[in-house]
């Protein structure tokens, strides 16, 4: 017996098992064994910094004032405005695989999203000593009906009468309920941007008193005020410190009976940046926190551009990776600037349009001008969709059978948007978007079938099945 009959068989490891026919199989198959490590490992390293940097980022989201106050009671309608909630679209959701979420600000007191914008506006001006409540001050704006319907209820709350030059092809149901606010209603043929009567409210605005306080080029963003003070009552104008609404000058106030005289102020949503700060110092806090920096994406259309441009540029701070997508109505421009940096759109052609502005039955959303308010964001939006009329009246009715969702017109557009994104993003991704308003201010217009097959605007709510399912 040989010397190796005493030495005890260990039994072989598991790689030690595996015969190759060849050198190269074998090396083949460690290559591809330690590539599958070291890719599992990237992912897994990628995963790890992903949730690191998201986890920084709910670390600097401040505290909901719900969990600091001592009870539920808020102070007044202004106490209602914000902190809506972010809900579920279940029907989309369940469909897509990718969670689609809601901000219900048709759940403010004013019914939009709207309300957030008047109220800085108005505490802004009166942090300015622009305005000052219970005077007889008279806020003055142009609007299709919900930025008019937020002044005017924001502005009774706090002691303003309001004055409202709107088109006359708007939803009849929006004049109604500002004439029921006490706001005095001026309706007017819809405008192009050239022409004069974009200004009429700032014209009403400076007319309201005898004397100018703030009435600077009309190219510049600025706020137009008024006094009923004669001109001997007003001295000369005087630079306010830290103003928290851009390029305003004060004059300096010669008697103090001069801050009780009525002003007449042109809040200027368009220009006045207060819009654009009502979303990035409210908005986008408030979907970061709901979300616990969860969120793949952010879907907003663009009227002022407040919306967008704000809470976009608040969350693409916090979240670096998350895309900011514009949802844009037929007629408007600002798809193409997104797209193709060139402000144009076919419909737009002479002859071609049912309005002036833009021409689609979508209301509050589509422009065919840069805004102050958008530009201030325009860089952070990422991606844009162009929404037919057809498809926000499909979305619209799927909704109410659905999910018992009865929503206005520019919440349905950005649904639309929210779909098509979604069939680019994996599943389980979040995506968020903007319930604006509810379907109350457009029964006459956009939720009368009359009204669409007068205007040849088809309802077929399959339109929205099928986007599902392709």
């Amino acid at each position: 017996m040989g010397l190796n009959d005493y030495i005890p068989h260990l039994p072989l490891r598991f790689w030690e098992r595996i015969r190759f026919p060849n050198k190269f199989t074998r090396d083949l198959a460690w290559g591809l064994v330690i590539g599958v490590t070291l890719s599992l490992s990237s992912t897994s390293f990628a995963l790890l910094f992903q949730d690191w940097r998201r986890k920084r980022a709910i670390a600097r989201i401040p505290p909901r004032p719900i969990e600091i106050r001592s009870d539920e009671i808020v102070n007044g309608v202004i106490g209602l405005i914000g902190n809506t909630p972010l809900i579920r679209i279940n029907s989309l959701s369940d469909a897509l695989g990718v969670e689609i979420l809601g901000k219900a600000e048709y759940l403010n007191p004013g019914g939009s999203v709207k309300d957030r914008v008047a109220l800085k506006i108005i505490e802004d001006a009166e942090a300015q000593g622009v305005l000052h409540p219970n005077t007889g001050s008279v806020l003055f704006e142009g609007t299709v009906g919900s930025t008019g319907i937020s002044l005017a209820t924001v502005g009774k709350a706090k002691g303003y009468e309001c004055c409202i030059i709107m088109p006359d092809d708007v939803a009849i149901e929006k004049v109604q309920v500002l004439e029921k606010l006490g706001a005095k209603v001026e309706r007017v043929r819809p405008a192009s941007i050239v022409d004069e009567k974009q200004n009429l409210a700032r014209k009403r605005a400076l007319e309201f008193g005898n004397t100018p306080l703030i009435d600077p080029p009309k190219s510049d963003p600025e706020v137009v005020v008024s006094t009923k003070a004669d001109s001997s009552e007003v001295g000369h104008e005087v630079n306010s410190s830290e103003p928290l609404i851009p390029s305003i000058r004060l004059p300096e106030l010669l008697k103090p009976a001069l801050e009780t005289k009525p002003r007449g102020f042109f809040a200027d949503q368009f220009e006045n940046e207060s819009n654009f700060y009502a979303h990035y110092k409210g908005t986008g806090p408030e979907i970061l926190r709901q979300t616990s920096g969860n969120l793949d994406a952010f879907v907003s259309g663009a009227g002022t551009g407040g919306t967008v441009a704000g809470t976009g540029m608040f969350l693409k701070k916090a979240l670096p990776d998350l895309k900011i997508v514009l949802s844009d109505p037929e007629g408007s421009g600002l798809y193409n600037k997104v797209k193709f940096n060139v402000m144009f759109d076919t419909k737009e052609r002479e002859g071609t349009k049912r309005r002036h502005q833009v021409d689609t039955v979508v209301e509050g959303i589509g422009i065919n001008r840069i805004t102050q308010n958008f530009a201030l964001g325009l860089d952070v939006i990422d991606d844009a969709y162009r929404i037919s009329d057809a498809e926000a009246v499909a979305m619209s009715r799927y909704l109410v059978v659905h999910d018992g969702l009865y929503l206005g017109s520019s919440s349905a557009c950005n649904l639309v948007a929210c779909v098509r994104l979604a069939k680019t993003l994996g599943r389980g991704s979040r995506i968020a978007t903007i319930l604006c308003d509810s379907g109350s201010r457009h029964q006459s217009k956009f939720w009368s079938d009359e009204y669409l097959k007068a205007n040849d605007i088809p309802i077929d709510p399959s339109i929205i099945g099928r986007l599902l399912e392709s």
